[in-house]
């Protein structure tokens, strides 16, 4: 064929027509509403928020999300929320999402000596609440005369130098000693934090929180669900209501109209979170695992097991099985599988079933069965420490209960300031108020306890990933502005990785965290 006679072929697209904008000031639904639009029709993202009311958006979304199960649209309407005056017990329940953004007030960098924390009812009993403030009470000063001690210490062992400010050299040893008072903050201490999240996670986070065990979280779940369906906090209020009063000021009918759209009420999302309630399949599956878990292992003794266990790889269904019932349990995820893998296979495809048993239409299987990832890292870590591991998202996290069973850790710097039988003698306090807040015969109060557990106690996370993520974590939380608790975890990650697959140690670029660190470096 001549070039002359060759067909036409597809004209190529012309860069100068690509159009490409930003969206400001529309709701979190109707945006959903105009973005889902793109597959449905071809009119611009101008062109549909010009066509659509709250009414249409609603009457969408009841149809296309509620009744043709099209969830992928919630993920196009994004609401920010502030939570204030929560637990840091309820807090780590709200962050446990991986499709989560936002940040928390930090124990590192805030002064938490304020007496500020959430008093659980314990079923009502009157001792069991005394008893628990007496001891948060007491606490709360020791977290102040221990930050005071350290900051002292410190500043005795590291002199100021020439060319930093006063201000910021106090800034910075007051952090360094935060690192080692926040050991003392209890679970029950108040926090804020704000999130960021899109409308399809923010319905799973709701029903996770209604079908928590502690009737703190359950309430926060409820706040949630209103605040996404409630007037939400609008920044510009005030200027705005000042330029409506002006623009009625000079006419009447046009300040009627100003007020609409300036002051209009704005519901994030009332439509996307309404069905959003407690998961009767998570809560009959915890009960039937913690029965399975404590059948099998038969009270026996917590085995001992390393700060960081690197597993070895095994069979989907034994890993899925031990996983399911390690976190309705207190012991290394060694000594479950033990027992798991000593089981035949039908006791163990039973385990498996439980898992499923009442899973409904629209569940998601529980994040247990997130299984297969060739690096999974068993870590007993304090609480502190955990909640700064607790923020990456790349990885599948099973979580164990909060618990005094594995003891608590105890900072080194603790000895050089002559602190250390101060801070050995509170915690022994606090683990004689749990186990007397333990011994009463409410199931409310023996699990509200915990709430006592200052940070220092130590927590068993199930971790998985990938190497990327492995390689990541160790880089980012062993350099020498981290935490020292966390930098020693993330090092021992390292070292595991590297021992059985030396030839891959090379690509970490981890920092040594057995050379000094420079105090004043943040």
């Amino acid at each position: 064929m001549s070039h002359e006679n060759r067909p036409p072929g597809p004209k190529p697209a012309q860069p100068a027509s690509t159009s490409v904008y930003a969206i400001y000031g529309v709701e979190p639904e109707v945006q959903a509403y105009a973005m889902a639009k793109y597959s449905r029709s071809a009119l611009s993202m101008k062109e549909s928020l010009r066509e659509i009311s709250e009414q249409k958006a609603e009457k969408f979304l009841n149809t296309y999300y509620f009744q043709y199960g099209h969830r992928s649209i919630a993920d196009l309407a994004h609401i920010a929320l502030a939570i204030e005056r929560l637990s840091i017990l309820a807090a780590i329940a709200v962050v446990d999402e991986q499709r989560w953004d936002g940040q928390e007030r930090s124990t590192r960098y805030q002064d938490f000596s304020h007496p500020d924390y959430y008093l659980p009812e314990f079923g009502g009993s009157g001792p069991a609440r005394a008893l628990f403030s007496d001891t948060i009470d007491f606490l709360f000063p020791e977290y102040q005369a221990i930050s005071a001690g350290m900051f002292r210490h410190l500043a005795e062992r590291t002199p100021r130098p020439i060319d930093m400010k006063q201000e910021a050299y106090e800034r910075t040893l007051h952090a360094r000693a935060f690192d080692i008072a926040r050991y003392l903050l209890p679970l029950a201490t108040n926090t804020s934090l704000g999130q960021i999240v899109n409308a399809r996670t923010l319905e799973s986070q709701i029903s996770r929180l209604l079908s928590d065990r502690f009737p703190e979280v359950r309430a926060l779940g409820q706040s949630l669900k209103e605040a996404a369906r409630n007037p939400a906090y609008n920044a510009n209020d005030r200027a705005f209501r000042e330029l409506w009063e002006e623009i009625r000021a000079r006419d009447k009918g046009w300040g009627r109209n100003a007020y609409e759209v300036l002051l209009k009420e704005v519901r994030p999302a009332p439509t996307l979170v309404k069905y959003a309630d407690a998961s009767p399949y998570l809560m009959r599956s915890r009960e039937e695992l913690e029965a399975a878990a404590a059948g099998l292992m038969a009270g026996a003794a917590i085995a001992p097991a390393p700060a960081v266990d690197l597993l070895d790889d095994e069979p989907l269904e034994v890993e899925i099985a031990a996983t399911l019932l390690y976190q309705h349990c207190a012991y290394p995820y060694r000594q479950i599988r033990e027992r798991v893998a000593a089981l035949g296979a039908g006791e163990r495809r039973e385990i498996v079933d439980l898992g499923v048993k009442h899973r409904g239409d629209h569940d998601e299987l529980l994040r247990a069965f997130c299984a297969g990832q060739p690096l999974r890292f068993d870590i007993l870590m304090d609480i502190g420490g955990f909640r700064d591991l607790h923020r990456h998202r790349r990885c599948v996290q099973i979580h164990q209960a909060f618990t005094d069973a594995h003891g608590y850790e105890a900072p080194e710097e603790l000895a050089a300031a002559n602190l250390r039988q101060r801070y050995d003698d509170a915690m022994e306090r606090v683990q004689g108020a749990v186990a007397e807040l333990k011994r009463t015969a409410s199931e409310d109060a023996r699990t509200d306890a915990v709430y006592l557990l200052p940070l220092a106690f130590r927590k068993r996370t199930l971790f998985k990933m990938d190497f990327a993520e492995a390689a990541y974590i160790s880089e980012l939380r062993t350099t020498a502005a981290g935490h020292f608790s966390y930098r020693r975890i993330a090092y021992l990650m390292y070292e595991a990785v590297a021992q059985r697959y030396p030839t891959l140690a090379r690509h970490f670029r981890v920092t040594d965290v057995r050379e000094p660190v420079d105090l004043l470096k943040r």
